[in-house]
């Protein structure tokens, strides 16, 4: 029989079971949870709630009560005049025109890359992980000049790529956080489902497709997640390889209208423009908790 000093620690805490079982302490850890939730929620969804409001209020109750709620009324006006006179929706679609592109093209690199990394596992993959991994470490903004010089003269395509989205979208397929993120996921896949397809014919193409991606959906999410939030916010690059405003995204275009509107309108674009990254993280929430990917992969 083991002795007191011989069980298990790994439920002691703070405080002793008995102690919780009282209800002045059970009460006390109660409201210390619920101030503890309300400031992660203050702190987490105040400024969004509070840029939603300011999209329908008017300037000068913003400017003289940022925090009371609609003391002259709501002006739903704001959001029609954003969308009309500073031309969100032309912006809007570059954005978005941006975006999937962005996330097309790095889909596509880390998910072939991290397959033939991960699974295919050819002779020097040691050698080229450890060189996407050292990538990780050198300042994205030591590579602005050299990777800007190739964008006005292609090696391949010998025209500059200056003001398309090509510009964009392929120096956003160089992600080796994506890469690795893909290598990792597909090395935990079970083996045993790679070698049974072999085993009934599967070629290194069908295995990929049919086998490997529909197992990888959380990953899928997660990357697409990031990459869609990387595009929709990135302001410095898009900014040098589209000097046409036509072109721009609202992360570029909107800081050079600001001095041209006022500020309810603009509060009203920045919303507007905020619409797409919430709803995409509440899409895909649940592919970074959800393991459904590998359900059914392997049969017991």
């Amino acid at each position: 029989m083991a002795t007191a000093a011989e069980k298990p620690t790994a439920d002691r805490g703070l405080l002793a079971p008995t102690d919780r079982k009282r209800p002045s302490v059970r009460w006390s850890i109660r409201i210390l949870h619920g101030l503890l939730l309300a400031a992660l929620a203050v702190a987490g969804l105040g400024p969004m709630l509070w840029l939603a409001k300011a999209a329908v209020t008017p300037t000068q109750d913003t400017l003289r009560h940022p925090m009371s709620l609609w003391p002259g009324g709501i002006d739903l006006a704001n959001l029609t005049e954003a969308w009309t006179r500073v031309e969100i929706d032309k912006y809007f679609l570059n954005t978005i025109a941006l975006a999937a592109g962005s996330w097309a093209v790095q889909l596509l690199v880390a998910a072939t890359g991290g397959y033939a990394l991960a699974v295919l596992r050819p002779r020097i993959g040691r050698y080229v992980s450890g060189a996407v991994l050292a990538t990780l470490f050198v300042p994205s903004v030591v590579l602005l000049v050299p990777l800007y010089l190739t964008i006005l003269d292609p090696p391949v395509v010998g025209t500059s790529m200056l003001n398309t989205f090509w510009a964009v979208w392929l120096p956003a397929g160089a992600n080796a956080f994506n890469v690795l993120l893909m290598q990792r996921f597909f090395a935990n896949l079970p083996r045993e489902v790679f070698e049974a397809a072999r085993v009934d014919g599967a070629g290194p193409y069908r295995l990929f497709w049919s086998i490997v991606l529909p197992m990888s959906r959380p990953v899928i999410g997660v990357v697409s997640v990031f990459a869609v939030i990387a595009s929709w916010k990135d302001f410095l690059w898009p900014m040098l390889v589209l000097p046409d405003p036509a072109l721009q995204p609202l992360s570029v275009r909107l800081p050079a209208l600001q001095q041209f509107v006022e500020l309810d309108v603009f509060l009203a674009a920045l919303a507007i423009s905020s619409l797409i990254p919430i709803g995409l993280f509440l899409v895909f929430q649940r592919l970074f908790l959800s393991s459904a990917g590998l359900g059914g992969a392997v049969k017991g």
